[in-house]
């Protein structure tokens, strides 16, 4: 006998789980269906986020960090450090560690809500006024029906036939973050978000890293200057071997090498790894869901067909997340995922898609929210630029983090802040208060005149929005 919902989530990452807990709180009797497994095999909640994205890269990066930094910067600190080395075993199982909780974490949040939980791959039969989903669990098979549905499948990496992920030689995101041993020689298809914090891992960690980019531009989606920094920063300071324009022509992989053939503007090049990892996008999740069954639209990419409030054609059936149009980011996916669920109990749900920070957790990091100068420019739209350097703030020279800078973009006519980009020492932490102004459709002159603790790394922001207006007072 089927079991009956309000709502039926199908996928448990930071969209589908959000959403079944919001609606839950709402009073909707609601299941949230995953079918990710561990590399243990073992259900487990929260997406790839969760699992082998955003959280186990962190915390590696973390690690990573600490370790170059006991290596190189302690001394001018006056720390004096002797025999460093490296237990990566120890490294993944903190990872590993955290990961786990933070699953876990997730589970007992569903409990609390009163959310039930499955786990299975779920798919359409029939649609209507009910919605009657099938449920499959290695060949064990349940049927759900539901007034509504939210579909949260997320996405899966990009592969493509000329380099065929085997889990050993060539990965995927989720292998580069389960090494066994340091690479030599480490090869990355990808200058994104996720080929830019692998690189930055097991560069620290001691790996030779070549980046090869199919793109002619570096970090294209950033604000250019921005884009001009951390390409000094990466390849200068760091040591990252970045090649852009690249077109790979073959991917061999050996017994113990990947050797990866490919052209760019200087000719053809033939280079030897000991690990490739495959960087090159995502795809969205959308195929096991059989969508077509109730009238669900999806494109040619597979992204599923939805309108601003992530409705789909057919009625009472919802998309979030990676799986639907815009930028493949967690929060992103959980802010739509609540609004779902408000629309569902009859609130007004909104998102607003022009303040949606990005953050690339280097280091420095990278984050931005809003239009960048070249899009202003672009668009034909008369700005002010206001920008502040963090050899100059107080605070981050304390930290020994003074490279990079804050940037604030306003309109030239009423103040009003159109973009902020920064590159520095907790620029993921930082760009919040931009989004704060942003979202309450503040001007320059507001976040100038909004008083900031001293010293801080927030008074970088602050100077640029007295920069803005021409009234900056330390440079």
């Amino acid at each position: 006998m089927a079991q009956t919902y309000d709502v039926a989530v199908i996928g448990a990452g930071p969209g589908g789980y959000v959403a079944a807990i919001r609606c839950a709180q709402l009073g909707l009797d609601t299941v949230c269906i995953d079918a990710f497994k561990n590399p243990q095999g073992k259900a487990s909640l929260g997406g790839t986020c969760l699992n082998v994205g955003c959280i186990p890269s962190k915390a590696l990066l973390e690690s990573s960090e600490n370790f170059h930094k006991a290596k190189h910067e302690f001394a001018v600190h006056g720390v004096k450090v002797s025999g460093v080395a490296l237990d990566l075993a120890t490294m993944m199982a903190r990872k590993d560690k955290i990961v786990a909780q933070f699953t876990g974490g997730i589970a007992m949040l569903l409990r609390k809500n009163k959310v039930a939980a499955m786990h299975g791959t779920a798919r359409f039969v029939s649609g209507g006024e009910v919605y009657t989903l099938e449920v499959d669990d290695a060949g064990k098979q349940e049927t759900v029906t539901a007034r509504h549905v939210i579909i949260a499948t997320g996405s899966s990496p990009r592969h493509f036939d000329f380099s065929p992920v085997d889990g050993e030689l060539i990965v995927d995101n989720a292998g580069a973050l389960a090494f066994d041993a340091v690479p030599p020689r480490l090869g990355i298809i990808g200058a994104g978000v996720i080929g830019l914090e692998l690189g930055s891992v097991w560069r620290r960690l001691g790996s030779e890293v070549t980046i090869l980019e199919a793109l002619p531009t570096f970090l294209a989606a950033a604000d250019e200057q921005v884009a001009k920094e951390a390409w000094r920063t990466f390849t200068k300071e760091q040591g990252l071997a970045i090649q852009l324009g690249v077109k790979i022509a073959a991917v061999k992989a050996g017994k113990k090498q990947v050797t990866v053939e490919y052209a760019d503007a200087e000719g053809s090049h033939k280079l030897a790894f000991n690990r490739l990892i495959v960087a090159t996008g995502r795809v969205p999740n959308s195929a096991s869901v059989n969508a077509a069954a109730v009238g669900v639209e999806v494109d040619t990419r597979g992204f599923i067909a939805v309108d601003e409030h992530c409705r789909t054609h057919a009625p009472n059936v919802y998309a979030v997340g990676d799986v639907v149009r815009g930028a493949m980011l967690a929060h992103k996916a959980s802010e739509e995922g609540v609004m779902v669920a408000e629309l569902i109990a009859g609130q007004a749900g909104h998102v607003d898609y022009d303040v949606i920070p990005a953050v690339i957790y280097t280091a420095p990091e990278i984050a931005w929210v809003g239009k960048t100068e070249q899009q202003l420019k672009a668009d034909g739209v008369a700005y002010s630029v206001g920008q502040f350097p963090f050899s100059a703030n107080g605070r981050a020279r304390a930290l020994g983090a003074g490279s990079g800078f804050a940037k604030m973009l306003t309109d030239a006519a009423s103040d009003r802040i159109l973009g902020v980009h920064i590159i520095g020492p907790c620029a993921g932490e930082l760009i919040a208060e931009a989004v704060t102004a942003m979202a309450y459709q503040a001007s320059g002159e507001d976040v100038a005149r909004t008083i900031h603790a001293h010293p801080s790394l927030s008074e970088a922001l602050h100077e640029a929005a007295l920069a803005a207006n021409k009234r900056a007072l330390h440079i």
